[in-house]
């Protein structure tokens, strides 16, 4: 494990924070690794531990129930995380989709989902994925038509982290034929009526981190559940695209 007391750019609150990761990754993670491993997940217990520990979405304001610290304590948990060897996705549910939500989210979607992420009761996924065009938004396949109160999904993703265990899942949908430009993110919760999980993908390594197919099927998702205006989810993810490649170099 690298020394970090001397570190530039860091101060007392940091490495206090650090000790407490450190001392909840010992109790929580590291004897149950081998066994979610062998069970390809990881256990909601977990996630709520973590909640309860200030581990998840440190930087969410205290108004949504966060503590409004800066990016370096998501930095610290990944860090760590990588320290013990583990590939479950608290980056993806802490550093990712809450800054859709902070920077672009109404105060109604803050209020419905921040809270519950910041404890762990509700952990998000980012889907973007599909099997026929990867990551590559212009490809995207999956629609959203908009029938005046409701946007109607249908589609299927793939290698979506936290897939399994996601309660939210932040997608991006197709709303206009324009490439994209015609692309938005959606809001899902997983309890849908015609949201389906598929398989947990079996992978090479990385067991723990649970890593699924989702399809939605006609699925009804009420109109503002929509992160801004339609066909600007482009435009947001190049903006979050640098803190998201930040978050993936800790690991």
């Amino acid at each position: 494990m690298i020394e970090t007391a001397h570190r530039i750019g860091w101060d007392e609150s940091h490495s206090m924070f650090r000790d407490a990761v450190r001392r909840f990754f010992a109790r929580h993670l590291e004897p149950n690794m081998a066994r979610f491993d062998a069970e390809g997940s990881t256990d909601r217990s977990f996630w709520l531990a973590a909640g309860e520990a200030g581990l998840l979405c440190p930087q969410v304001p205290e108004v949504y129930g966060g503590l409004r610290l800066d990016f370096r304590f998501n930095a610290i948990v990944a860090e760590e995380l990588g320290y013990c060897g583990s590939p479950i996705a608290i980056n993806v549910h802490s550093d990712i989709v809450p800054d859709y939500l902070i920077h672009y989210g109404t105060d109604e979607q803050k209020q419905a989902y921040l809270p519950k992420m910041v404890s762990g009761a509700c952990v998000s996924a980012i889907v973007m994925t599909e099997p026929n065009g990867g990551s590559d938004l212009a490809r995207l396949r999956t629609s959203a038509r908009f029938n005046g109160t409701h946007y109607i999904v249908n589609g299927a993703k793939t290698f979506i982290s936290n897939g399994q265990n996601a309660d939210l899942l932040a997608t991006a949908v197709r709303t206009v034929d324009a490439g994209a430009k015609g692309i938005s993110l959606l809001f899902i919760d997983a309890d849908l009526k015609r949201v389906a999980r598929g398989s947990n993908l079996d992978k090479i390594g990385q067991w723990s981190a649970d890593t699924s197919e989702i399809f939605f099927d006609d699925v009804r998702v009420p109109a503002d559940r929509l992160l801004g205006a339609p066909g600007e989810a482009f435009t947001m993810m190049m903006r979050q695209l640098p803190q998201e490649r930040l978050s993936r170099r800790c690991l």
